[in-house]
């Protein structure tokens, strides 16, 4: 189980990229997003889901791999998940979200960075949580104050 589990929490080869894979699952994200049509109720469903079974995943593949390992990514998949709810589904407002999520994920402002002392699957997911959600109350304060990122 615990080789399905590194699999699930890496998304496969993606959490292996030489080059940020966390960055690169947000990317991911955001492109999807952008490039398909799905409704909001279907999103939220989806990224519920990915919740439930990234805090399962990860807790796993962390007693593989080690303490919020960098190959674990599914934690950004879920906190990017949030970070583009409040952008409209176009090439800018995904990038916005993926701005915004990234610079609070890797600079870890508070309170993302005091959530980061919780343990286990819950740990390695919660703080990209609190980044995602700080990410879209960003970007929704930008859009009222910007106009909308058409």
């Amino acid at each position: 189980m615990s080789r399905a589990a590194v699999l699930i929490a890496t998304l496969g080869p993606v959490g292996y990229w030489p080059w940020g894979p966390g960055t690169l699952a947000s990317a991911i994200v955001a492109i999807a997003w952008w490039l398909v049509p799905i409704d909001l109720a279907a999103w939220l469903v989806a990224l519920a889901a990915v919740t439930i079974v990234g805090v399962v995943s990860a807790d796993r593949a962390e007693k593989r791999l080690g303490p919020d390992d960098g190959r674990i990514v599914i934690d950004e998949i879920a906190g990017m998940g949030l970070a583009v709810l409040m952008v409209p589904h176009t090439l800018a407002g995904a990038f916005v979200a993926f701005l915004l999520f990234r610079l609070l994920d890797i600079g870890k402002p508070p309170p993302i960075r005091q959530v980061q002392s919780v343990t286990g699957g819950w740990g390695v997911m919660l703080d990209d949580l609190v980044a995602g959600l700080g990410a879209a109350a960003l970007a929704l304060a930008g859009r009222g104050l910007l106009g909308s990122y058409s």
